[in-house]
C-alpha cells in the first residue's frame, strides 16, 4: 500500500494537454460524417464514405490520435460525453425534417439500450441470453395492451415494459443458475422459441396477426404529430429521437455506474471464474440474478418504446434471428465496452439501409461480421479498457 500512495499522486497528475481538443475535434469529425452518411444516397458513394473512415482510422492510430481520444475520454469525461449528446443533437437538428433518418437514429439509440441491459448479462457477469429479442417482444406487447385496454399514461408503460420483462423472464433464474456456458444459452434458445409460438397461438395477443400500439403522448402531446411552430417544421419522429435519447443517456449511465461499483466488480469475477468468486465468498446466485433482471428490465423499456414506434407489432418482429442481431452487436462492439456496443450498434442499423444491395443479405453480413471479429480482432472494434480500482490512478 506504501506504493500505492507514492505512485498515485505522479500518475493523477500526469495528463496531455493535448489531448481534450483532439478528443472535441475527433467527435466533431464523427458528427460531420455521421451527417454526411446519412446524406449519401448511392451505394458508391456510401462505400467510398466507408472506406474513407477506415483509412482515417488507420491512419489516426499510426499517429498515435487514437490515444489522445482516449486520454480526452479518460481525464475528461463528462465534456467528451456532452460533447457527443450535443453531437446527436446537431444531427438530429440537421435532418429534423427527413422522416426516415430520425427514425434510423431513434432504432439505433433504442438497440443501443437493449445491448446495454444484454451488456450488463453477457459483458459483465458472462451470462449467455439468445432471447434478447423475447425480453424486447415483451416490453412491446405490454406497450400494446396497456395503451389499448388502460389510462396508464405511456411514459409511465415504459418502466412497467422494463418491469414485465424482468418478471417474465424470472421463469428462467432457476435454469441460468443451474446451468452454465453453452448449456445455459440452450436455455435461452428454447425459450425464444417457445415464446414466438406462444404469441402465434395466443388469440387475446392477436395471435399471428398481432396486435396495434398506442402512440407516446406526454402532457397531451401526442408524438405521432409533426412538430408545427410558425414556420419552425420537424418530423414527428424527432419526439421519439428526443424521449429514446434521454433513455440512452441513462441507460449509458446505470451502465457505467455499474461497471466502476462493487456490483461490478462482483459482476466481472463471477465472469472471469465462478469457482474463485465462490471461494473467495461471492454469492454466485445473488449476482447472476441482479444482471439476468437489470438486463431484461433495459431491453423490457427499450421494447415498450419501440412498440409505440412501429405502431403494429406482430410475433414475426421477434424472432430467434433478431435475437441473434442483438447479441452481434455485443460481439461486434466488445463484450463490456459501452463505446463498442454503440458503434455496433450505429452499424448494424444504418448500414444495411444505406446499402439496399446487402439488404436482402443483412443476416449473412451479420454473420461474416462476427466471424471476422472473433477471428482477427477477438476484444470487439472498441475493446473494454482495463479496470482502474483505485480513483485517479493509472498504471505507467
Amino acid at each position: 500500500m506504501p506504493a500505492m500512495e507514492n505512485t498515485q499522486p505522479a500518475t493523477a497528475g500526469r495528463q496531455d494537454p493535448t489531448a481534450l481538443p483532439i478528443g472535441i475535434l475527433a467527435i466533431a469529425g464523427m458528427t460531420v460524417f455521421a451527417a454526411v452518411f446519412l446524406m449519401a444516397e448511392s451505394e458508391a458513394a456510401v462505400g467510398g464514405l466507408l472506406a474513407f473512415a477506415a483509412v482515417a482510422v488507420l491512419g489516426a492510430g499510426k499517429l498515435g490520435l487514437l490515444e489522445r481520444v482516449r486520454a480526452a475520454f479518460r481525464d475528461h469525461e463528462l465534456t467528451m460525453h456532452t460533447a457527443i449528446v450535443i453531437g446527436a443533437l446537431a444531427i438530429a437538428w440537421v435532418f429534423r425534417e427527413d422522416h426516415f433518418a430520425l427514425l434510423m437514429l431513434t432504432m439505433a439509440m433504442l438497440y443501443l439500450t437493449a445491448c446495454l441491459g444484454l451488456n450488463v448479462q453477457l459483458g459483465y457477469t458472462g451470462i449467455l441470453n439468445f432471447a434478447g429479442s423475447s425480453f424486447l417482444g415483451v416490453g412491446c406487447y405490454t406497450a400494446a395492451v396497456l395503451t389499448q385496454h388502460t389510462a396508464i399514461p405511456p411514459l409511465v408503460i415504459l418502466p412497467l415494459g422494463g418491469l414485465m420483462a424482468t418478471i417474465v423472464g424470472s421463469v428462467l433464474i432457476l435454469p441460468v443458475l443451474r446451468t452454465r456456458g453453452h448449456y445455459a444459452a440452450v436455455v435461452t434458445i428454447a425459450f425464444a422459441v417457445l415464446f414466438k409460438t406462444f404469441l402465434e397461438v395466443n388469440d387475446s395477443l392477436g395471435g399471428p396477426q398481432g396486435l396495434a400500439v398506442g402512440e407516446m403522448t406526454l402532457f397531451g402531446w401526442g408524438f405521432n404529430s409533426n412538430i408545427e411552430i410558425g414556420d419552425f417544421y420537424a418530423s414527428f419522429y424527432m419526439n421519439y429521437f428526443l424521449l429514446a435519447l434521454v433513455i440512452t443517456i441513462l441507460a449509458f449511465a446505470l451502465t457505467r455506474r455499474i461497471e466502476r461499483s462493487w456490483v461490478g466488480l462482483n459482476m466481472d469475477a463471477v465472469r472471469i471464474d465462478e469457482l474463485a468468486a465462490s471461494c473467495f465468498g461471492i454469492n454466485l446466485a445473488r449476482w447472476k440474478i441482479t444482471a439476468f433482471m437489470l438486463g431484461n428490465f433495459m431491453i423490457g423499456t427499450a421494447g415498450a418504446l419501440l412498440g409505440m414506434i412501429l405502431g403494429f407489432i406482430a410475433p414475426t418482429n421477434f424472432t430467434f434471428a433478431d435475437s441473434l442481431i442483438l447479441l452481434s452487436i455485443v460481439l461486434l462492439g466488445g463484450m463490456g465496452s459501452v463505446w463498442g456496443i454503440a458503434l455496433a450498434s450505429a452499424i448494424i442499423v444504418m448500414l444495411p439501409e444505406k446499402l439496399q444491395l446487402i439488404q436482402e443479405y443483412r443476416f449473412l453480413l451479420f454473420a461474416a461480421l462476427v466471424i471476422l471479429v472473433l477471428r482477427f480482432r477477438p476484444n470487439g472494434l472498441l475493446p473494454r479498457a482495463d479496470r482502474i480500482y483505485f480513483p485517479g490512478w493509472r498504471p505507467r
